[in-house]
């Protein structure tokens, strides 16, 4: 049956695509927060730079090469809307998941009265967990778009330039 073999090759090219997006995702996330960890060692423990300091820049530095590394592997074959839209919308889903982590720490903390260093990684742990799904979850739906086809016409008319968004996906 043609229409059951179309919807099995789709299918499994969506799962294909789907684990090939989660396993880059990982990956990136997994160096990501290594060079995090190491650009916060290097500023604070041997530079001599404040904590607070070295860790908005560590997390700068790690968060713009997560960018780069999503950008280019993990979402390479969605569509490219823009360095601006795309980077602001990432700081922005990055800085929500951020003050959501710290909230569940402060809620384990201060409002469950938790001072067990265990309690507080687990909450820490957790938090990191739901802040990664929501991160992944987001950067599909909104920072790094799939192609879908334009609500506008893409001709062009009389030397006019088209209303339709760019893509590059499928350009060498």
């Amino acid at each position: 049956m043609p229409f059951l073999d179309s919807v099995a090759r789709r299918a499994g090219t969506t799962w294909r695509l789907l684990l090939k997006e989660l396993g880059a995702f990982g990956v990136v996330g997994a160096v990501c927060f290594v060079v995090d960890l190491g650009v916060f060692q290097l500023l604070y423990a041997q530079v001599g730079v404040g904590a607070v300091t070295a860790k908005l820049i560590s997390t700068l530095v790690s968060m713009t090469l997560a960018y780069v590394g999503h950008r280019h592997w993990s979402f390479s074959h969605r569509a490219r809307t823009g360095l601006r839209r795309e980077y602001l919308l990432f700081a922005l889903v990055n800085g929500v998941t951020l003050l959501q982590g710290l909230t569940v720490v402060a809620f384990v903390r201060h409002g469950l009265d938790q001072e067990s260093a265990l309690v507080l990684q687990v909450a820490n742990v957790a938090s990191i967990v739901l802040g990664t799904a929501i991160r992944f979850l987001s950067y599909r739906r909104w920072v790094f778009v799939t192609v879908e086809t334009p609500a506008v016409p893409t001709a062009r008319v009389a030397g006019l330039p088209s209303l339709a968004p760019e893509s590059s996906v499928g350009r060498p």
